[in-house]
C-alpha cells in the first residue's frame, strides 16, 4: 500500500541520517474508503494524487506550528504492506481527517519511493499560508484564498538518492 507522509525539510533530515521516518505510530495519507467516498473517482492515480494533497496540507500544518522550519512542504511517499496502515474510524466524519492512516512502527526510508517538495519559488506563498492557517480554520475567507494559494504549488518529484541535495 503506497502511503504519503507528511514532512519538514528538518523531519526529512532527521528521517535521513537515522535511515527512517519515526518514531511511530506515524500519521500518513492514503486511498482509504473515506477518501474515495471525498473524491469521487475510480482513477487510482487520481485518488494518489488526492492523498498527496491531503499530506501535502498536513505538512503545511507541521510548518505552521514551527515557525524556524524552512517553509517547504514535504511529503515522501511510502510502500508499506497491505493492512500495515490503518483509519481510524472515529475520525472517518471528521472532514480534516479524510485519507488519514496510522502506521504504528517507523517505516525503513529504504521503503520510500519518492520525495515530494516544494519549488524554491513556492516559499512565499507557503509562508502567507503558513501565517493564514488558523484564521482560515476559523472560517476567514481572506485566510483561505490565501492557504488555497500555496496548495496552488504542485510539489516537485524527487528520487530517494536525491535526499542529500534537498537537505544540504
Amino acid at each position: 500500500m503506497r502511503v504519503y507522509v507528511p514532512l519538514t525539510l528538518p523531519g526529512l533530515a532527521a528521517a535521513h541520517k537515522a535511515g527512517e521516518i519515526g518514531p511511530g505510530p506515524l500519521t500518513a495519507y492514503a486511498v482509504t474508503p473515506g477518501l474515495r467516498e471525498w473524491y469521487v473517482s475510480d482513477d487510482i492515480e487520481e485518488l494518489e494524487y488526492a492523498a498527496l494533497n491531503r499530506a501535502a496540507s498536513a505538512s503545511l500544518r507541521l510548518i505552521a506550528g514551527n515557525p524556524d522550519v524552512v517553509r517547504r512542504r514535504v511529503v515522501v511517499a511510502v510502500d508499506v504492506p497491505d493492512g500495515s496502515a490503518v483509519a481510524d474510524p472515529d475520525h472517518s466524519l471528521d472532514s480534516s481527517s479524510i485519507g488519514e492512516v496510522r502506521i504504528p512502527s517507523p517505516v525503513a526510508l529504504t521503503e520510500a519511493a519518492a520525495v515530494h517538495v516544494d519549488a524554491d519559488d513556492a516559499e512565499k506563498d507557503v509562508t502567507a499560508a503558513a501565517a493564514a492557517l488558523g484564521a482560515a480554520d476559523l472560517g476567514d475567507d481572506d485566510a483561505q484564498f490565501t492557504v488555497d494559494g500555496a496548495e496552488d504549488h504542485e510539489l516537485l518529484w524527487f528520487g530517494i538518492q536525491e535526499i542529500p541535495n534537498l537537505i544540504g
